[in-house]
């Protein structure tokens, strides 16, 4: 049962019922967050080896030097593409969460301005929306953080080959 879609689903759901409407605000972050974080493994991975092939025929076949200028710098354009605003919506994740903090702990004191403390069962629904929030926002961050440093490493490399390159041709 471990693979059943439906239990799957049926947490999933409990889940962002508990965190509350943050939650989705959150999921829509990590969603653009993670496109352009994979968009930036598929440049990597794919895109990057034949431009930089390109500039490296270019300056080996003896273009004249604005085109090699031009494509380097073109290049060195295509590997910091994206990297700011992943850095921004990284930054803003725990943010949201500390949102979902203060409207979860909202909810826990109008349950005690009117019920007082004889009901836990009540005041628990707003400490989950307080919590839950507040650990997706962490997980988030820190996870395309991971991700971020990694991308940004290897751009910062492959940047600076790149202007050797430009150099030397």
């Amino acid at each position: 049962m471990l693979f059943d879609p439906s239990v799957w689903q049926a947490s999933l759901e409990q889940f962002f019922k508990s965190g509350g409407w943050v939650l989705f605000l959150l999921a829509w972050t990590a969603l653009v967050m993670w496109s352009l974080l994979l968009e930036r493994c598929w440049f990597r991975l794919c895109i990057f080896p034949a431009q930089q092939r390109t500039c490296m025929e270019l300056s080996k076949s003896g273009a004249s030097p604005s085109v090699q200028i031009t494509k380097v710098g073109e290049l060195q354009q295509a590997l910091q593409a994206s990297l700011p605003l992943i850095k921004t919506l990284i930054a803003i994740c725990p943010l949201i969460g500390l949102l979902g903090t203060v409207t979860g702990m909202i909810q826990v004191f109008d349950i005690l301005a009117f019920n007082g403390t004889g009901n836990p069962r009540l005041m628990s629904a707003g400490v989950a929306k307080a919590t839950i929030p507040t650990m997706a926002g962490m997980v988030l961050a820190v996870s395309g953080l991971l991700m971020y440093t990694w991308l940004q490493r290897w751009s910062q490399l492959q940047l600076s080959s790149v202007q050797a390159l430009s150099k030397a041709g």
